[in-house]
């Protein structure tokens, strides 16, 4: 059974201090028991005294949590980076777990504080996020509003345009009719005028719908 992520801090001796890989129960028990009590002294959501400016910047969303560095300068960040460092690398676990136990020794460290570190920045990870979220969603909602209200304007906009090229087709359609019946009055006007003049010439200087008007009747010579 693979061992939980604690394990590599908390080490569990066999009978004669041969270390277990394969954690007894109990032993798994205890640990789980620690982790769950140092989780339980943390707040399951972290409060922000100060408004974060930067987002991008997990730094400032710790110090905004109030997670500062101990006295002993040991936080799971400081541990995780050791623990990629190149005088660790490709060493075995259990020789990595116990370089930093010593470290931390050394240092006047508890693995408890280190966990605690562990889980307050990854319950102000997750307390952000969720503002985070919030702002997202707010948002969201606001520009979406505002886009609803943006195309009804540019409908009730379009409604108006449409009407005015309407009422511009409609006024040129009664312009166009009144010039075709004021054409019609005016070549049966012409008409009339042609067909009188061409009773007294033979060459009728009236034109309708323009054309020369054929004579009714020769006209007389000498008149």
């Amino acid at each position: 059974m693979s061992k939980k992520w604690y394990n590599l801090f908390v080490t569990v001796d066999q009978p004669g201090g041969a270390p277990e890989d394969d954690a007894s129960p109990q032993a798994s028990n205890d640990a789980a028991r620690m982790v769950a009590e140092i989780a339980a002294s943390v707040p399951a959501v972290s409060t922000f005294t100060a408004p974060v400016q930067d987002p991008t910047s997990l730094a400032e969303i710790y110090q905004a949590a109030e997670i500062a560095t101990p006295p002993h300068g040991y936080t799971i960040l400081k541990v995780a980076a050791m623990l990629q460092s190149e005088h660790l690398h490709g060493l075995p676990a259990e020789v990595k777990r116990s370089s930093i136990l010593v470290a931390l020794e050394a240092a006047g460290a508890k693995v408890d504080d280190v966990i605690q570190d562990a889980v307050r920045r990854d319950r102000a990870l997750d307390s952000f996020e969720t503002v985070l979220a919030k702002s997202r969603a707010g948002v969201e909602a606001a520009k979406i509003e505002e886009n609803r209200k943006i195309e009804a304007e540019m409908n009730k906009m379009l409604a108006e345009y449409r009407a005015r090229i309407q009422a511009n087709n409609e006024a040129v359609s009664k312009e166009n009719a009144r010039f075709a019946a004021w054409q019609t009055r005016k070549q049966a006007e012409e008409r009339t005028i042609a067909d009188a003049v061409s009773y007294f010439v033979s060459e009728n200087p009236i034109t309708v719908s323009g054309a020369p008007a054929n004579p009714a009747n020769p006209a007389k010579s000498g008149r």
